[in-house]
């Protein structure tokens, strides 16, 4: 990291006065700030599973047109955890450059062959709010507060008014990923996929997709029915959508596909089904999931909802509440109180896929934006958690405790 900062500043410093370098220069990043508290009800401190205490997360980069349809981006980010430190005394600035990581370092060559964005290099990839495909940030969630993931690859796009087609290849490491013992695991795979969405009118979207990996070192967790002789494993999925001016609904099937060749079914194949519903209603926003998982199904989405066990359930992409699946109920209401508040309460009912082993999860969240760039947000939640308490799942999980009860503050701002 010196190296680089040293060559960049000799650069700028060495660099003709008034000679024209990059143009359409943007800074851009982010600072999330979280400090949560979990009340445990339960003796054994070691099998907590909640984190409490202050994390903070910053990302901080620019990109800038380098020449024409060229435009290359940077991105650092840097997490730690308030009282690390010995004594609150600080660290050198050595030991906090040994904490910056670059997660961005892409070039975009724009309008390639008059058709297509071609992305190559570290980058981000996904929406965050996808069950089966995200990588990068993560917001709103103390479990899972620290580094940001990117993938090393090469993403091709093309897109017009009605469709957006996408390819993507390349490397993940996953630093924070953990074995299903729950031990740490360098994390390292190759991925290959592509995504197609369908734009048409009325706000009615159709997407189809495909994902395959190819696991990188012994460390890698092995999906329910395959074993270390098995090269491949991925998801493959559809999704439709509908978004009017006052009602959205989607649904949504993906499933797994794992074994020696590419595209092969194996034992235990996992599968998914999500379905979404909203409306609104003068200031108040109704909705409503449901969302069905067989046993082993596993994806690398972002979908954690609630503040407590879908934070720990959906956070790692492995949807197993208790050795057999999940079915995940949620409704809510969104409250738009006044001009920069909103209200959200949540009810969640998270149980086995045959139906036993329920838990009950309450929420009531708060965002206030203070303006487009900073945002304050709170919640509190409730858990109540199943009675049964002999299944793989509650003890990968530790729910070892009759309930939960978590808070949540925490700050956002996007510059």
């Amino acid at each position: 990291m010196k190296k680089l900062l040293g060559v960049l500043l000799a650069i700028a410093m060495s660099w003709p006065a008034g000679a024209t370098v990059l143009s359409n220069v943007e800074v851009k990043g982010e600072i999330q700030t979280i400090a949560s508290d979990v009340n445990h009800n339960k003796a054994a401190a070691a099998a907590d599973r909640y984190n409490n205490g202050v994390s903070n997360r910053v990302l901080a980069g620019l990109s800038a047109d380098l020449v024409e349809d060229v435009t290359a981006n940077l991105l650092f980010q840097y997490a730690d955890v308030w009282g690390e430190n010995a004594n609150n005394t600080g660290k050198t600035v050595q030991n906090y450059w040994n904490q910056v990581r670059l997660v961005n370092a892409n070039v975009t060559l724009h309008n390639l062959f008059c058709a297509f964005d071609v992305t190559v290099g570290r980058q981000f990839y996904g929406d965050e709010d996808s069950t089966v495909m995200y990588i990068g940030p993560n917001h709103y969630n103390a479990e899972f507060a620290g580094y940001a993931n990117s993938i090393d690859a090469a993403k091709l796009v093309y897109a017009d008014d009605v469709k957006t087609f996408t390819m993507i290849a390349g490397t993940i490491i996953d630093a924070n990923a953990q074995r299903y013992d729950g031990m740490p695991a360098d994390l390292k795979y190759n991925l290959f996929g592509a995504d197609f969405k369908l734009h048409l009118s009325d706000g009615f979207v159709a997407q189809v997709y495909g994902y395959d990996t190819t696991a990188k070192g012994a460390a890698a967790p092995i999906p329910a029915g395959l074993d270390e002789a098995d090269k491949h494993f991925g998801i493959y999925g559809a999704k439709v959508g509908m978004n009017g001016e006052a009602v959205r609904a989607s649904a949504e099937y993906a499933r797994n596909f794992g074994g020696k060749r590419l595209i092969k079914e194996h034992k235990d194949t996992g599968y998914m089904v999500k379905a979404d519903l909203a409306a609104d209603i003068n200031a108040i926003t109704a909705r409503g999931t449901f969302l069905y998982a067989k046993q082993g199904f596993q994806a690398f989405g972002n979908y954690t909802p609630g503040l407590l066990v879908g934070h720990l359930l959906g956070g790692n992409g492995i949807w197993d509440y208790s050795n057999e699946g999940i079915r995940l109920f949620n409704l809510g209401f969104d409250m738009k109180a006044a001009e920069k508040w909103v209200f959200a309460l949540d009810g969640y009912l998270f149980e086995a896929r045959t139906g036993h082993a329920t838990s009950y999860e309450a929420d009531l969240t708060a965002k206030y934006n203070h303006n487009e760039y900073v945002q304050l947000f709170a919640g509190i939640g409730y858990v109540r958690y199943a009675k049964t308490q002999n299944y793989t799942g509650f003890d990968r999980l530790n729910m070892d405790s009759k309930d939960n009860v978590k808070g949540q503050l925490g700050m956002l701002i996007k510059f």
